[in-house]
C-alpha cells in the first residue's frame, strides 16, 4: 500500500539487529575466554550469522597468535573459546577439521573436546564422518585428541582411522588394569592391532618393561585373546615376523617378539619360514637374533635343517660379535658334526669364520672343533682351512702349527702400526653468488636455526650480509615471499615482541631486515652485559648471539660491508692473510669494523699458519687501529685455556658422591688484551685468577657453533667441552662426544684439558660416542699430538674411583686396535694396568682389558714391565682375569729384547716415536 508501513522490511530489520546483537555477544564471550558459553550463544545464530562471526573469529584468531609469552595467561583461554566457535560457524568439512586441529588451537589443560562435540551434534553424519578422517590424518591431533575423533567416528558409523597417530591414541586410551576386558570389549581391536604391527615405532604403552603375570602386558592380553578367537592368531604370527624383519630399534622390536613367544608359533609355521628365521639370526638385534637362533636350533635337532642352511645360517652368525650367540653356534655345529661327521667338508669353513673373533676364547673353540674333524675332510679343504687360521691371535699360532704345519700356514710380516691421514682443512665456500641462491641456504640452515653445521650457518650468515649490503631491495622482496608463512613474519611495521627469548639463529637478522624485530629489542639485547655465573656454556651461546644480535642492527647499512669472522676453513679458523685483506677493505671504504665482529674474527685467526709472521707485520702496515691489534694478537702466543683441577671423587653430605662435572675446577687466567679491548661478551675469556666450579646444566644436544668460537686453541675448546662429556660419562646422555671431532682437528698443543676430554669420551656409555672418541685418538696420535703416557694416567685414576667403567674401556681400546694401531693401543695401556692390577679389588671387566692389552703386544711386539701382572697371573683359578693376566705376561715375554739389551726394558717408546 502506497505510503503504508512495511511489515516485512521491519521484520528484516528487527532480524538483523538481533543476528547482530548475537555476533557481538559470542564475539564478547570469545574474547573473554567463556568457551562454555559459546554452545549455546551459536545456537541463536542462522548461517548468515554464523558467517558473519566466523570472519570476526579468524581476525581475531591471527592476533591473539601474534600475542608474546607475556599474555599467556589470557592467549589460552581466548584460544579455547576460538576453537569450539570456529568449529560451530564453519560449514565446509575441509575447514572445520583444520580449525579444529590448528596448532595455535590446541587444547592445554582441560579439554574443549566436549564442547566441540556439542556444537557439531546437528551436522550430517556423513560430513562427521569426514571430520573424523581429516583430523585422523593430522598426527599430533589424532594422538592428542583420540576420544573427540573416536566419538566422531561412533556418530558418523564412518569406518575406523587406522592413521598412526590414532593408533597412538588408542593405544594411550587403554591405560587401566583391565586391559584385557577393554581390548575384549572394543569392536576396533580387531582393525587395530594389525595395524600396530606395521607402524615404524611401537607405541609406548606396549614397551613397558612389565612382566607377564601383570595386567598391563599387552602381548598377554593379545596373546589370550588370539587364543579366544577374538583376534586371528595366524595374522598376528605373519606381522609379528615381518615386524622383526624389518628390524629397529630394540625397544620397537622388545613387542612384537614378545607376542611372538607368546603365540608359539607351531612346528609347521617355524619350518616354513625357515628363510625369515635366518634373516633375523644373521642381522637383528641380540635379543631377536638369539630366538631366530633357537628356532633354528630346533629345526635342526628334528631334522627340519638342511646342511646347506645350517651353513648359510652359521656363516652369518659367526659373523657377528656376540660372544653369547657364537658360542651357542658353536655348540650347534658340534651337535651336528657329531651327528655326521660327513658334513665336515662343508661345515669347517664355516667355523673357521670364528678364527677372526676378537675373543681369544671363542678362537680357541672353533680351532679346536676344526682339529676334531679335520681328518673328515679332503687337502683342498684343509689347505683353505689353513689360510684362514692365518688371521687367528698369535696366542694360537703355535697350536695352528702342530694342526696344520708351520710350513701350510702363511708367513708372518714384519708389523706395521696402522694410523688415519692427517685430516686437511677444508675451505669454506664463499657467500652465495646470488639472492635466490642465498635464499635457498637461509631456508635450509632456518630449518636448523642456530644448531645448523657450522659451514651452512655461517655461509647463510655472511651471504646474508654481503647482498643486503649490496642488493638490499632484492633481498627484502625474496626473503618476504620465501618466509611469508615464518612464525616472525607479519606486516612491516607490525613487530610482535618474537625475539624477547633469543635470536632463533639468522631468523632475527631476516626479520630485522624485513623490519619485523622491535628496534628496542636489538638496542636492550646489544646493549646488555653478559658475565657467566659459572657455566661457559650459557656465555659460548651469548657470543654466537651477540654476533647476530650485531648483525640485526646493522643489517643493510653502511656499517656493515661484509663479515670480518667469516671463517675460510671447516673448522671456524681464519686464514691471516685473509683478514689482513678484509680490514683493507674496510680501511678503503672508510669503515669502521663491528665490536662483535671484530672481537670473533680476531680469536678465529690462525696462529699456527705459515703466514703468520707475514700477516701481523701487513696488519701493522695498514695504519689502523684494527691492523695494530690483528699485529698484536698474532703475534701473542698465550693461549686462553684455564687452568684445570680435577677434584677426587668425595662422598658429599648426603652420602652421595658429587657431580663428575662439580670436580672440574678450571682457573680463568687473566688477559688483560681481552678484559680491556674485547666487547663485553667475550671479557670472560680474559678472566682473572680465581677459581670456578664448572656448574654446568646444559642437558645434552649438540652446539656445533661453540667450538668456531675459538677454534684456534685446543686446551680452550677441551675445558669448555669437559662438561658436556661428564654426562656422557654418568649419565644416559647420548652424543656427548659430539665436539670430539673438532677437539682433534683444532689447533694448539694438547695438554691435561685435551687428554681428560679424551678420557672422558673413551668411558662414555654409549658405543657411538666411544666411537667418536676412538676416532679422536687416533687422529691425535696420527698428528703426533697425543701423549699415550699422561692419557693412560688419566684413565688408571678415573677406573680406580669409579667414575669410568673397564668394560667401556675395554670395548674403545678393542675397536682402536681392530683398526691396525696396535701400538698406539698398547702404549695407552701400558700405563694404565699398574694401577688396575695392584689396587686393592679388581677393577669388574679388568679381564676384558687385559685380552686387548694381550693381543695389542702378541701382534705389536712390544714389551715393557707392568706392576703387578705377575702377581695376577700368577693366582689360582681359571678366571677370565687370571688367563688373560697370563697370556700378557706370555706375549710380554715373548716380545722381550735379549738380555744384553737389559732386562724390562721398555719398548713402547719406539711405538711412540713412529708417530
Amino acid at each position: 500500500m502506497s505510503g503504508g508501513f512495511d511489515q516485512s522490511a521491519l521484520k528484516a530489520r528487527l532480524t538483523a539487529a538481533r543476528e547482530g546483537r548475537g555476533v557481538n555477544t559470542l564475539l564478547t564471550a570469545v574474547r573473554a575466554g567463556r568457551a562454555e558459553a559459546v554452545p549455546g550463544l551459536l545456537k541463536g545464530l542462522d548461517p548468515v550469522g554464523r558467517k558473519e562471526a566466523l570472519a570476526e573469529l579468524k581476525a581475531l584468531r591471527t592476533e591473539v597468535r601474534g600475542w608474546g609469552w607475556s599474555r599467556w595467561n589470557e592467549q589460552v583461554p581466548i584460544q579455547k573459546a576460538l576453537r569450539v566457535a570456529g568449529a560451530g560457524c564453519h560449514t565446509g568439512a575441509a575447514a572445520a577439521a583444520a580449525w579444529i586441529g590448528g596448532r595455535d588451537l590446541v587444547d592445554w589443560g582441560r579439554s574443549t573436546s566436549h564442547l566441540v562435540l556439542d556444537v557439531l551434534a546437528d551436522r550430517d553424519p556423513a560430513w562427521l564422518g569426514d571430520v573424523a578422517q581429516r583430523l585422523a590424518e593430522r598426527p599430533a591431533v589424532a594422538e592428542n585428541e583420540y576420544h573427540l575423533v573416536r566419538e566422531l567416528v561412533g556418530r558418523s558409523g564412518c569406518a575406523v582411522p587406522t592413521t598412526d597417530g590414532y593408533v597412538l591414541g588408542w593405544t594411550d586410551a587403554l591405560t587401566g588394569r583391565q586391559l584385557l576386558d577393554d581390548l575384549r570389549a572394543d569392536p576396533h581391536t580387531p582393525i587395530l592391532v594389525p595395524r600396530v604391527l606395521d607402524m615404524a615405532e611401537t607405541p609406548d604403552r606396549l614397551t613397558w618393561s612389565v612382566g607377564p603375570e601383570a595386567p598391563t602386558h599387552w602381548p598377554t592380553a593379545l596373546a589370550t585373546l588370539a587364543a579366544e578367537g577374538v583376534l586371528d592368531r595366524a595374522s598376528l604370527v605373519d606381522g609379528c615376523v615381518a615386524r622383526l624383519l624389518r628390524g629397529g630399534r630394540p625397544r620397537d622390536l622388545r613387542f612384537p617378539l614378545a607376542l611372538l613367544q607368546l603365540l608359539d608359533p607351531t612346528a609347521g609355521e617355524r619350518r616354513g619360514r625357515t628363510a625369515d628365521w635366518m634373516g633375523m639370526a644373521a642381522d637383528a638385534p641380540s635379543p631377536v637374533a638369539a630366538y631366530a637362533q633357537e628356532v633354528l636350533a630346533g629345526l635342526a635337532d628334528g631334522g627340519g635343517l638342511s646342511v646347506p642352511e645350517l651353513a648359510e645360517m652359521s656363516g652369518q652368525v659367526l659373523f657377528r660379535t656376540e660372544k653369547k650367540l657364537v658360542r651357542a653356534q658353536l655348540t650347534l655345529l658340534t651337535k651336528e658334526l657329531r651327528k655326521d661327521p660327513g658334513a665336515a667338508a662343508e661345515l669347517l669353513p664355516v667355523v673357521a669364520e670364528a678364527f677372526g673373533h676378537a675373543d681369544t676364547g671363542i678362537q680357541e673353540r672353533a680351532l679346536k672343533l676344526v682339529g676334531r674333524y679335520l681328518p673328515e675332510v679332503d687337502e683342498q679343504v684343509r689347505e683353505e682351512l689353513a689360510g684362514v687360521a692365518a688371521v687367528l691371535s698369535p696366542t694360537h699360532r703355535q697350536a695352528a702349527e702342530e694342526l696344520f704345519g708351520a710350513a701350510d700356514l702363511a708367513d708372518d710380516l714384519p708389523y706395521e702400526e696402522t694410523l688415519p691421514p692427517v685430516p686437511e682443512p677444508r675451505r669454506v665456500a664463499g657467500p652465495a653468488a646470488t639472492v635466490a641462491e642465498l635464499v635457498e641456504d637461509l631456508v635450509t640452515v632456518s630449518k636448523g636455526r642456530v644448531d645448523a653445521p657450522p659451514e651452512e650457518f655461517e655461509r647463510a650468515l655472511d651471504g646474508l650480509v654481503h647482498h643486503a649490503h649490496r642488493h638490499r631491495e632484492e633481498l627484502k622482496a625474496a626473503l618476504a615471499v620465501a618466509f611469508a608463512d615464518a612464525w616472525w613474519a607479519g606486516e612491516e611495521g607490525q613487530a610482535p615482541d618474537h625475539f624477547a627469548h633469543g635470536t632463533n639463529g639468522v631468523a632475527v637478522v631476516m626479520a630485522a631486515l624485513l623490519g619485523r624485530v622491535r628496534p628496542s629489542r636489538i638496542h636492550d639485547a646489544r646493549v646488555r652485559e653478559r658475565f657467566p655465573s659459572s657455566c661457559v656454556h650459557g656465555a659460548l651461546d651469548a657470543v654466537v648471539d651477540a654476533r647476530l644480535w650485531e648483525a640485526a642492527a646493522l643489517i643493510g647499512t653502511d656499517r656493515l660491508p661484509f663479515l670480518l669472522a667469516a671463517p675460510t676453513w671447516h673448522t671456524g679458523a681464519i686464514e691471516p692473510s685473509v683478514l689482513v685483506e678484509r680490514l683493507r677493505a674496510y680501511r678503503e671504504a672508510g669503515v669502521d669494523p663491528a665490536p662483535v665482529d671484530l672481537a670473533q674474527a680476531l680469536l678465529r685467526v690462525r696462529k699456527a699458519d705459515p703466514s703468520a709472521a707475514a700477516a701481523a707485520d701487513a696488519a701493522s702496515a695498514l695504519g689502523t687501529r684494527a691492523g695494530e691489534r690483528l699485529a698484536d694478537w698474532l703475534r701473542a702466543d698465550a693461549s686462553l685455556a684455564p687452568g684445570l683441577r680435577f677434584l677426587a671423587r668425595e662422598r658429599d653430605t648426603k652420602g652421595g658422591t658429587a657431580r663428575l662435572a662439580d670436580r672440574i675446577v678450571l682457573r680463568f687466567r687473566e688477559r688483560r688484551t681481552v678484559r680491556e679491548e674485547f666487547p663485553p661478551v667475550f671479557r670472560w675469556l680474559g678472566g682473572t685468577d680465581t677459581e670456578a666450579h664448572e656448574r654446568c646444566y646444559h642437558w645434552g644436544g649438540e652446539r656445533r657453533n661453540w667450538p668456531g668460537v675459538v677454534p684456534d686453541d685446543r686446551e680452550t675448546l677441551a675445558s669448555w667441552l669437559l662438561p658436556v662429556l661428564a654426562g656422557g660419562v654418568e649419565w644416559d646422555e647420548r652424543g656427548a662426544s659430539w665436539g670430539m671431532t673438532a677437539l682433534a682437528e683444532a689447533d694448539g698443543p694438547p695438554g691435561a684439558a685435551t687428554h681428560l676430554a679424551l678420557a672422558f669420551a673413551l668411558g662414555c656409555r654409549h658405543p657411538e660416542d666411544r666411537l667418536n672418541a676412538v676416532d679422536t685418538l687416533l687422529v691425535l696420535a696420527a698428528r703426533d699430538d697425543l701423549d699415550p703416557g699422561r692419557l693412560g694416567e688419566t684413565l688408571a685414576g678415573l677406573v680406580v674411583d669409579g667414575t669410568v667403567k673397564t668394560n667401556r674401556l675395554a670395548d674403545a681400546a678393542r675397536t682402536a686396535a681392530a683398526t691396525g694401531a696396535y701400538g698406539t693401543t698398547w702404549s695407552v695401556l701400558a700405563p694404565l694396568l699398574p694401577a688396575l692390577l695392584t689396587a686393592e679389588k679388581p677393577a669388574r671387566g679388568l679381564g676384558e682389558l687385559l685380552a686387548v692389552a694381550a693381543d695389542c703386544v702378541e701382534r705389536c711386539g712390544t714389551s715393557r714391565e707392568v706392576p703387578g701382572l705377575d702377581a695376577t697371573a700368577e693366582r689360582r683359578g681359571s678366571s677370565q682375569l687370571v688367563v688373560q693376566a697370563a697370556r700378557l705376561r706370555k706375549a710380554l715375554r715373548a716380545a722381550s729384547p735379549e738380555p744384553s739389551t737389559g732386562a724390562g726394558q721398555d719398548t713402547t717408546q719406539a711405538v711412540e716415536n713412529d708417530h
